[in-house]
């Protein structure tokens, strides 16, 4: 009983900032941009780290953190091997919600929308372009796979290293998603739980997120 008494009495003091309609960028692309760069001079850990909450096709929801690598006009970019759970999940239902959560700001983005998986040569670009022990690591995880202990891995690890001395190719199970946002909510603490939260609703099918049309702002309630 002591400790849910305990966690009854967490609270943060939510004092650090406002948000107004008059606050807001003119898209959803330039706020974005502007408040991570906010979290990435505040020096806070992994700015672009994000929790993408996934559902099976049966409806069973499942979410995990990784990181954002890209974010342009299409929508929000990470990669991720493809026969992961999330990976099958996206590849059956095709949606996926993103949460932001920059704690130390008082502030999180939370984005809701359908996925497509990016190109190959787009997956390859970026495969390329990660450290040689990411990319073995890659082709060493069958992720979401169970495997009896940890010595599997590490075998596995010798021996794509020894199979890929120079280059490593990209996997034909590893690719890339980009959450294309139908809506992107932006929220700021506020005292008394009285919290800004403002929301970016895309209205027209083919608006991109730097369109200065085809988004509207609506204020939701906290």
């Amino acid at each position: 009983m002591s400790d849910q008494r305990d966690l009854r009495d967490l609270r943060v003091h939510y004092d650090k900032g406002t948000l107004s309609e008059g606050d807001l960028a003119a898209t959803p692309l330039e706020q974005f941009r502007a408040w991570f760069a906010d979290a990435a001079s505040a020096g806070l850990t992994e700015p672009n780290a994000m929790v993408v909450a996934t559902v099976s096709a049966d409806g069973v929801p499942s979410a995990r953190t990784v990181l954002l690598k890209d974010v342009d006009a299409r929508g929000f970019a990470f990669y991720t091997n493809l026969g992961s759970r999330k990976g099958a999940e996206l590849a059956a239902t095709r949606r996926a919600s993103l949460v932001f959560p920059w704690y130390d700001l008082h502030r999180q983005v939370v984005v809701v929308g359908e996925t497509r998986e990016v190109s190959r040569e787009e997956a390859a670009d970026y495969f390329a372009s990660r450290p040689r022990e990411s990319r073995l690591g890659a082709w060493t995880s069958r992720q979401s796979q169970v495997i009896p202990d940890r010595s599997v891995l590490d075998e596995r690890y010798v021996e794509l290293s020894a199979r890929f001395p120079d280059d490593v190719p990209l996997p034909d199970f590893w690719g890339g998603w980009i959450v294309v946002a139908e809506t992107v909510e932006f929220w700021q603490g506020r005292e008394s739980r009285l919290h800004d939260r403002l929301r970016f609703r895309r209205t027209r099918p083919d608006a991109s997120l730097d369109d200065t049309a085809g988004w509207i702002v609506e204020r939701l309630s906290p």
